[in-house]
């Protein structure tokens, strides 16, 4: 049952969501090739649902298609990844920048969110969350509120864009690192910053944080990478037969 709609995933949403994770786990590892039949016979449905979970995934840059229904995890780039790093950087220093040197009191909106924003950073040790799954949805909303404040629909959207495109990375130092109460530690510094309207101070330390993000996220990238090739035995992922994995 979907939390927010109440309807029942449908067997293309079962699917879409499953394989996505074994992409997030690294299960289906970059460059890995599927076809709209192993997926369907490994989830026991048609091909169309198996087609529209598939095309859902590539909409999310998470696959990619080729002729005759082959798809592709999609490799690792580790340029756009500095490329997309960079332009989080640059529109998440714009946006609390602006928040920190508005002229007069905050305003209700900003106010507001940095009250929601405290609520969920600002508490005790004791009561952190320590699931890392959790902690990327939770991260993922803080940034974009910060953005979203910022009131530029523009700038919304590109973060948009550039979370999309990073999640199936991004959320390795909070899935597997060691970095959840500096998260929080880092979240709740930011606050205070914007919310004293040290504009140099609230830029530093987004700028700070963003980058060891960045540098955690790079090297757990390739660990993880070459932890999974190395374990991955020949029918570790079901629906990504040998003779698919890899191949061009």
């Amino acid at each position: 049952m979907n939390d927010i709609t109440g309807i029942p995933p449908s067997r293309a949403d079962h699917v879409y969501v499953s394989v996505r994770e074994d992409i997030f786990d690294m299960r289906l590892l970059p460059g890995d090739r599927v076809t709209e039949g192993s997926i369907a016979e490994r989830f026991g449905v048609s091909r169309t649902p198996a087609r529209e979970a598939l095309q859902r995934l590539q909409s999310d840059g998470l696959m990619r298609g080729y002729v005759r229904g082959g798809w592709e995890v999609v490799p690792v780039d580790f340029k756009r990844f500095e490329d997309l790093y960079e332009m989080r950087k640059l529109i998440e220093t714009f946006a609390v920048s602006k928040l920190a040197s508005a002229e007069g009191e905050l305003s209700e909106g900003v106010a507001q969110m940095l009250g929601q924003l405290e609520q969920i950073w600002k508490i005790p040790l004791a009561h952190r969350r320590r699931d890392g799954r959790e902690m990327v949805a939770l991260d993922e909303a803080f940034h974009h509120a910060l953005v979203q404040a910022a009131d530029n629909a523009e700038l919304t959207n590109a973060m948009q864009r550039v979370t999309d495109r990073i999640r199936v990375v991004r959320r390795l130092d909070l899935v597997y690192g060691d970095c959840i109460d500096e998260t929080y530690d880092e979240h709740v510094a930011i606050l205070d910053a914007i919310r004293c309207r040290e504009t140099d101070r609230s830029v530093a330390l987004i700028a700070r944080h963003i980058e060891g993000s960045r540098v955690a996220v790079r090297t757990l990238t390739g660990e993880r990478l070459q932890r999974a090739r190395t374990a991955m035995g020949p029918n570790a992922v079901p629906y990504a037969p040998p003779r698919l994995r890899g191949t061009k």
